[in-house]
């Protein structure tokens, strides 16, 4: 009895610690969020303003033609994926990684991984990588978002892809996070039926501004989905780390019930002992 009562009381220690560093990762995880939300936040009305910008000068001539507005038939497909770094966040990496595998069933792909998470994923399961250059999420920047863009554009204007998709994790709220694969080459525009009339006038044309303003759009929609999925990936980890440490608390309370239950076994059986050797001797 007394064995058992020393390996529960050594259990609830171990539990105890347990609870301590998931109540810590918690509040690092609500921390980063804070910081994160306020980056998602800045950084939507910009790729905003430029997809606009983009849609009025495709929007604005029925002839207007550039070669990111081609589309192909789809036989070599990229995909950006953005996971993260590290795991502990309930279902965040594993949830778009299937979501991507599941969209590209049965073709032949390529992917540019942006996370860790994503590398292994990927290298486990032998899919071509077009660079590993962005494989740390955390340490990623507007410049690395740049160069992003520009490599993806000459992949596509250089015929080397038919289309290019951008999976990220959505940030809805602090209790929903949502998986999403967006397409964002070629870029999507519906042409008009007929001209329209415009009071904007492009220097020197339409098509050279539109061309030039489209890796600036990318760069900004990839570090866009970047900040959405660090703030989702935060998110997911405070969650999982609430509920880790509601249920080592649970855990701690059964534990406890049972120490008490075998304590009070163990003085049952004492008391029994004695009055039972008293009796022997009258």
């Amino acid at each position: 009895m007394a064995g058992s009562m020393k390996e529960i009381k050594l259990r609830i220690r171990s539990v105890e610690s347990t609870m301590q560093i998931t109540k810590a990762m918690q509040l690092v995880a609500s921390s980063k969020l804070r910081r994160a939300k306020e980056r998602v936040e800045h950084s939507r009305p910009y790729f905003e303003t430029l997809y606009t910008t983009l849609f009025d000068i495709a929007a604005a001539d029925m002839h207007f033609d550039s070669p990111y507005l081609a589309k192909r038939d789809t036989r070599r497909r990229l995909y950006i994926v953005i996971a993260g770094d590290r795991g502990l966040a309930g279902g965040y990496n594993n949830n778009i990684l299937k979501m991507v595998e599941a969209d590209a069933a049965g073709e032949s792909y390529t992917v540019l991984p942006i996370g860790k998470k994503a590398v292994e994923f990927f290298a486990r399961r032998s899919v071509p990588m077009l660079t590993q250059s962005f494989a740390e999420a955390g340490d990623l920047s507007v410049s690395d978002c740049f160069e992003i863009s520009r490599l993806i554009c000459k992949k596509f204007i250089g015929d080397e892809f038919d289309e290019i998709r951008l999976c990220f994790t959505q940030f809805v709220s602090m209790l929903t996070q949502t998986a999403t694969i967006l397409p964002i080459l070629p870029f999507d525009a519906p042409r008009p039926k007929r001209e329209r009339q415009t009071l904007m006038l492009y220097e020197p044309d339409s098509t050279t501004v539109f061309d030039s303003i489209i890796p600036e759009y990318l760069a900004g929609v990839v570090y866009g989905a970047l900040c959405e999925s660090v703030a989702s990936e935060q998110g997911a980890r405070r969650m999982a780390m609430d509920a880790a440490t509601k249920n080592a608390g649970e855990m701690i309370e059964h534990l406890n019930l049972y120490y008490n239950r075998a304590r009070q076994a163990a003085i049952t059986q004492e008391i029994t002992e004695i009055v039972a050797g008293a009796n022997a001797e009258s």
